[in-house]
């Protein structure tokens, strides 16, 4: 009996047949996913098996009583080397499992490569398919392109990380002691309170040691950094200088802020006149060319035929209805050139949108909780982040939103409630999920949790058909195919990325984030897979409607979590190449932001645009000036900075872009100053490090130009070039008053330099 019971278990081979083809005896491919699989749009997995099977059972009987010797050194050829600390978690959200192109490869990394084989056939298939939260984030039966280099880096991380739980701590080499103990993620002490805004996420940029110069310099201008650890007197005279300069921009900025409703407690009498009819027009048509695509707050027909009642006796209209028609206006405005959206409209609209910002505070009353009032309020929130009033602190307002939504059954779907018209029940399902657009867009600008879950609403997805299908005294609704182009297309599809950016800022903004790096990827994976669907989509339905404005904007929309999501691994990619795609990514996405399709309305939205419009280039900014200045100095020290100017140029070209867009902010209404000096910093330290030259005098330099520059600028708004503003005596200002110079300009350098103390 004993020996039987010790007698190896033997087949005659392994099968590598995916398991479904196996089920079904049917012939595989042995692809991943394999054909069949595909055709049946069914989930293709396959059983990890060693290659010796004969071997399996002598692993598996030393592994099971921890007498496993300790491993030997990653085989050099591979990038675990290096590896820095992973989190292994049984949250993962992978469902890709492992290839048998991938059950080959790993038997070439010695005797340790081959315990990492044995202990990884001691998992179930159930192992790898059945993990918790994958239907949370992805559609199972649907088959996903899978990037080659993406899906092999992950293979071999989850390899890793299986086989290092089990193996015992203290059998196991340094290295895998790391990577075993190790966190991934923000940990708590990384928060930062950033005057009113917790920061987390952003600071691995800013304590870059390439960045050193940069803050050196700026502590100094400002006045709290050491100017006597200048050894140049030019550079310490530049420093004085611009010192005093910066003092005078923000003594323009404080008095071209002065006329705005609420810097005036006792301003409630605003001046709600609408522009001429034939400026009007233009301005609502613009509106939902571009921002009712994916922002579904209007039924058009509905809104023109009020909008003629409107202008039929605009005396006369009701309160809510006005407020209506000059929001419309109003964001529409945004994407004209700025010759047609002048000055006077510009400051007309901010009265409005102030004025829509206090109707919305006061006391609630019936027509405040209803359709019209969500409306309304949807409106100010995309007006806010437009016009960048207020646009960081979106996320307080959304708080009041969704709960005003939920107070009025939005989050129930409308068959749960009581019969109403099929125009109501889509407006219904529009609304809300624009509602959670906003919030989910609010949550990762502020770094906050986002407040809703799928546990809390079972609205359904509006249907996938043009307003003009959707009467009043419609009773009958057949939506047209998700490959059919209508008004509600890109709604649809920024409802069905919702899942994976929550889970996103879950893992981001939670209290206690661990974030595993093979979460991040399949996260990552989708988000690609959805704008790489989107742009394919959008080239092919140009003839229905699609614009370049709109392909910009949902690739924005979308785009912009890969950022914050693989910051933490790029940052450690130079020293550890297991993160490379982080950094690859990364980059991608910062350039991918900096350089969209041409589009004159989409440049004047970015050129003006505060809150989640401000944010994404806020993050491209960043990462872009951070690979610049890095790959400058390596391929100085290299000596291949002409033989590889190909990868550099197109940086410098992105930051050279991204320096005259902060001039425009700065013509459009912007009076923040330090993200033009913040990129002409970045120039002259990387023309210094080609040059070979000691960069705190360009650096110096390159910051007293922009901020000369930026306050002709200032003037030039404030309609006196020649008037006369005092300097205020630097060392003179309290701790306090400086703070005070630096809260409410809307683009500081806290991104950046979030650790120094100045930001």
């Amino acid at each position: 009996m004993n020996q039987q019971q010790h007698e190896p278990y033997r087949r005659r081979r392994p099968a590598l047949s995916c398991l479904e083809c196996r089920r079904r005896k049917l012939k595989c491919d042995r692809s991943n996913p394999c054909g069949r699989c595909v055709t049946t749009e069914t989930q293709c997995n396959y059983r990890i098996h060693q290659e010796k099977p004969g071997a399996r059972h002598r692993q598996t009987r030393r592994i099971s009583s921890s007498s496993v010797p300790s491993p030997p050194a990653v085989h050099p050829a591979s990038p675990l080397s290096h590896v820095d600390p992973i989190r292994h978690t049984t949250s993962t959200t992978c469902n890709v499992t492992t290839s048998t192109s991938n059950r080959t490869a790993s038997d070439h990394g010695g005797r340790e490569n081959e315990t990492l084989n044995a202990a990884a056939s001691t998992l179930g298939p159930n192992d790898l398919s059945n993990t918790p939260g994958a239907n949370e984030i992805q559609n199972p039966t649907r088959p996903r392109f899978v990037d080659p280099e993406l899906h092999h880096l992950r293979e071999r991380v989850r390899r890793l990380e299986r086989s290092l739980v089990h193996v015992p701590v203290h059998d196991i080499s340094q290295a895998g002691r790391d990577v075993l103990a190790g966190e991934s993620g923000q940990p708590d002490a990384q928060i930062i309170l950033n005057k009113t805004r917790i920061m987390r996420w952003s600071h691995w940029v800013g304590i870059a040691k390439e960045f050193e110069p940069i803050i050196s310099c700026y502590g100094a201008i400002c006045g709290f950094g050491d100017i006597n650890s200048f050894k140049s007197a030019e550079t310490r005279a530049l420093i004085v200088e611009t010192s005093g300069l910066l003092q005078k921009c923000k003594s323009v900025a404080r008095t071209l802020k002065i006329g705005r409703p609420s810097r005036c407690l006792s301003s409630l009498n605003f001046d709600l006149t609408p522009p001429s009819r034939q400026v009007a027009d233009k301005m609502a048509a613009l509106y939902f060319q571009s921002f009712e695509s994916t922002h579904r707050i209007l039924h058009e027909p509905t809104f023109w035929r009020v909008y003629e009642r409107f202008w039929s006796n605009p005396e006369s209209a009701s309160g809510i209805l006005r407020l209506q028609v000059l929001l419309v206006i109003a964001i529409g405005s945004s994407l004209a050139p700025h010759v047609e959206s002048d000055s006077g409209l510009r400051q007309m609209v901010h009265q409005w949108i102030y004025a829509a910002e206090t109707w919305l505070s006061g006391p609630l009353e019936k027509d405040r909780l209803n359709i019209s009032g969500l409306q309304i309020h949807c409106l100010v929130m995309l007006a806010r982040q437009v016009f960048s009033i207020g646009g960081e602190f979106i996320w307080v307002s959304s708080g009041s939103l969704i709960h005003r939504a939920m107070q009025i059954g939005l989050h129930r779907d409308p068959k749960h409630l009581p019969p109403m018209s099929v125009l109501q029940a889509q407006l219904r399902r529009r609304l809300w999920a624009t509602i959670l657009e906003l919030v989910v867009q609010s949550s990762l600008d502020s770094a906050l949790p986002s407040r809703i879950s799928f546990d809390e609403f079972d609205t359904e997805p509006p249907a996938n058909s043009n307003d003009n299908e959707i009467g009043e005294s419609a009773t009958e609704l057949k939506p047209h195919p998700k490959e059919t182009f209508t008004g509600t297309s890109m709604q649809i599809i920024l409802l069905d990325s919702l899942p994976t950016r929550l889970r996103i800022l879950s893992l981001l903004n939670g209290l206690n984030p661990e974030l595993s790096y093979l979460d991040v990827l399949d996260l990552s994976a989708d988000i690609l897979q959805t704008c790489r669907q989107w742009n394919t989509f959008a080239r092919e339905n140009k003839a229905a409607g699609v614009t370049p404005f709109h392909q910009n904007l949902l690739d924005y929309l979308l785009r912009r979590f890969l950022i914050p999501l693989h910051c933490p691994f790029a940052n450690k990619a130079r020293v550890n190449p297991l993160f490379h795609y982080s950094l690859k990514v990364s980059i991608d996405t910062a350039m991918t932001i900096a350089s969209p399709e041409p589009d004159e309305g989409f440049f004047n939205l970015m050129a003006i645009g505060g809150g989640l419009f401000k944010e994404g280039i806020r993050y491209a900014t960043s990462i872009i000036s951070l690979e610049l200045l890095a790959q400058v100095e390596t391929q100085y020290l290299d000596g291949a900075l002409h033989r590889n100017s190909h990868y550099i140029n197109p940086l410098k070209k992105a930051i050279a872009e991204m320096t005259s867009q902060s001039l425009e902010r700065i013509r459009q209404g912007e009076t923040n100053v330090k993200s033009h000096m913040f990129l002409c910093m970045i120039t002259a330290q990387a023309e210094a490090t080609e040059e070979g030259v000691s960069g705190e005098g360009r650096v110096a330099k390159g910051a007293r130009d922009s901020i000369s520059l930026c306050l002709e600028l200032l003037q030039n708004r404030l309609g006196t070039t020649s008037m006369s503003i005092p300097t205020p005596d630097v060392e003179s200002i309290s701790i306090g008053e400086r703070d005070d110079y630096t809260y409410g300009l809307d683009f500081d350098m806290d991104f950046f330099l979030a650790e120094t103390g100045f930001s």
